[in-house]
């Protein structure tokens, strides 16, 4: 199993804790990425939203593509999974850039190609905002680009939405044959594109049962096209306690709903504009990417038999949130990684 996290670069996860003690500022998200190395993490997940979705939108976030240039310049291994959303950036731009941040992180760059759900930001940055399928269809287009210019040079290509003539992109990004693209969605268009154009699908949370259907889904999928296998990874938010009903009341703690809160409404456009499996409680909303639904939640051995349960039926990572991130993730490598015996990076010096 692989361990990712988001970083976070909303200062928080939960929108009914207004303060999370981590702050969204490039001292706090480089600290912790560094200590994530010595502490055994693979990858971050850096989001990009122009806006807070989390804390409200007046209040400050981090621009996802200038943190991860960053980033690579003061890491060694970590994978640097930076969220990209097609409508925010020309193809062959990014392409070129997502190509000079893989060099300087010596071949580090993947990219988690996310269509746009938030139309108030789409007004507010002024950017088009388009239908669901809509979306899809320009993100499969873009994807087919973004892919091209890193393979080849002096070639055209003219689509519904873009179009580049005799193009050339040097150097080309050192990771083989390409960055990693992983992508999530739970519609049929957003899956029908992800196996045929991506190499991994990472999921929102859900209990392994339900995980290992859509594993089947999309594994069935991707042998139609003829391509090699996906990759999978889920989203989970943690809490780990030294028992369990220490657990269970930072569970409550967290889910004390409040629809006041400054999160509240740009979470209501989510569900306006994504086309989800299942209906989503509030105390779903209470923690991002249905993170609870994934059930790390307990004592170090009962959460480690629930990652077992999801390596079991083909999760390769786990994308991880905690609060407050950095004390949360020592916790957690110290318990529950330690016990799965996969933290040899552990430092002991702080």
């Amino acid at each position: 199993m692989r361990y990712g996290y988001w970083l976070p670069v909303f200062g928080g996860w939960l929108r009914n804790v207004e303060d999370e003690k981590m702050e969204a500022s490039w001292a706090y998200v480089s600290k912790l990425a560094r200590r994530s190395e010595a502490l055994g993490y693979d990858l971050t997940l850096i989001a990009e939203l122009n806006l807070n979705d989390i804390k409200g939108v007046d209040a400050p976030s981090l621009d996802a593509w200038s943190t991860a240039a960053a980033l690579a310049a003061v890491t060694e291994r970590l994978e640097l999974m930076v969220a990209v959303r097609p409508t925010f950036h020309n193809p062959a731009l990014l392409a070129k850039q997502a190509a000079n941040i893989d060099h300087i992180s010596g071949g580090r760059l993947s990219l988690n190609v996310v269509a746009s759900w938030w139309a108030e930001e789409a007004r507010k940055y002024g950017v088009q905002f388009e239908q669901h399928d809509d979306r899809y269809a320009r993100t499969a287009e873009w994807i087919e680009l973004v892919d091209r210019l890193w393979k080849e040079d002096h070639f055209s290509f003219e689509g519904r939405y873009y179009k580049v003539e005799d193009a050339v992109l040097q150097p080309k990004p050192l990771a083989r044959p390409r960055p990693t693209i992983y992508a999530g969605g739970e519609s049929e268009a957003a899956k029908e594109m992800i196996a045929r154009l991506c190499d991994a699908y990472v999921m929102h949370g859900d209990p392994p049962d339900k995980i290992r259907r859509k594993i089947e889904d999309m594994s069935a999928r991707r042998e139609r096209h003829g391509l090699p296998s996906l990759k999978f990874g889920v989203a989970a938010y943690v809490i780990v306690r030294d028992t369990e009903e220490e657990a269970q009341r930072e569970l409550r703690r967290i889910t004390d709903v409040r629809q006041s809160a400054a999160g509240y409404a740009n979470y209501q456009q989510w569900l306006a504009n994504t086309q989800l499996e299942q209906r989503v409680s509030l105390e779903d909303y209470s923690v991002s990417n249905r993170g609870l639904r994934s059930g790390l939640v307990g004592t170090p051995e009962q959460v480690a038999e629930r990652i077992d349960a999801f390596e079991a039926v083909g999760v390769d990572l786990l994308l991880l949130q905690f609060s407050p991130q950095l004390e949360e993730m020592e916790r957690f490598a110290e318990t529950v990684m330690k016990l799965r015996g996969e933290n040899s990076f552990l430092a002991v010096s702080h």
